[in-house]
């Protein structure tokens, strides 16, 4: 013990720098990821075959249920029941027209935002990954509904294309669920474009990360733009206001 300790010692300014450096986090990232593709902890093929296969075709609340029973046995990365009602009850307050939903995740949020929209709502939903994108859009459509566009690209090429989407709209409810080292710059995008409306929710899931936690550092230096309200879990609803200065 006493020699494995002496031999380690050399190498213990290199580990100390790589603990502290930004390829730790990059390589607990490629960890993560080669952890989910080999040990086929959530597989969306599989996801999207349960949902399909045991739902009740055309019925919303079906295929919400049919998610929580896979969820039950197999992992999932949907935001889950506790935090399915409190989305729920964020978009019966505040009756959006125009959703961003940024990271799709089998299209589980997607159904229930769009259950909820009015018949003049619009949901747009971006998904990096193009087999989620396809298995998601395919759920929304099994559980009825077409009132919504899926965009599969990266979050920043849709923000910059968003204007030809919405028109001379903006945007009322914007969920983040994605890579949460992208929440800020997306903001920071949404803010340029000005696609943000007078009184825009935003939705915030897994905040408790490295880049998410940007995100509130952000907002705590604008208070008179940004306001922190409930949070469930790691899911947190943030108030958008436009300051406008005195004149």
């Amino acid at each position: 013990m006493v020699t494995l300790l002496l031999l380690s010692l050399p190498l213990l300014p290199v580990l100390i720098t790589f603990y502290h450096s930004p390829l730790r986090t990059f390589y607990r990232r490629v960890c993560d990821m080669a952890q989910k593709v080999l040990g086929g902890k959530v597989c969306v093929r599989r996801t999207h075959a349960y949902v399909f296969s045991e739902c009740t075709h055309g019925q919303a609340e079906s295929v919400l249920d049919t998610f929580e029973l896979y969820s039950k046995k197999h992992a999932s990365s949907n935001i889950g029941l506790e935090k399915g009602v409190f989305l729920d009850e964020v978009v019966r307050r505040k009756a959006p027209l125009r959703v961003l939903e940024l990271g799709m995740h089998c299209g589980y949020t997607s159904v229930r935002i769009l259950r909820l929209l009015p018949n003049s709502g619009k949901l747009l939903t971006v998904e990096v990954d193009p087999l989620t994108a396809e298995k998601g859009e395919e759920i929304i459509m099994v559980a009825g509904f077409k009132s919504s566009q899926v965009l599969p690209c990266s979050s920043a090429e849709a923000i910059s294309s968003l204007a030809s989407h919405l028109g001379e709209d903006c945007l009322d409810l914007v969920v983040m669920d994605h890579d949460p080292e992208q929440y800020l710059p997306d903001l920071l995008a949404l803010e340029r474009e000005n696609l943000l409306s007078k009184q825009s929710v935003l939705i915030l899931n897994r905040v408790a990360e490295a880049g998410a936690q940007t995100v509130l550092e952000y907002i705590n230096t604008k208070p008179n733009n940004y306001t922190a309200c409930q949070q469930v879990k790691d899911m947190l609803e943030i108030h958008f206001v436009p300051f406008i200065p005195l004149k």
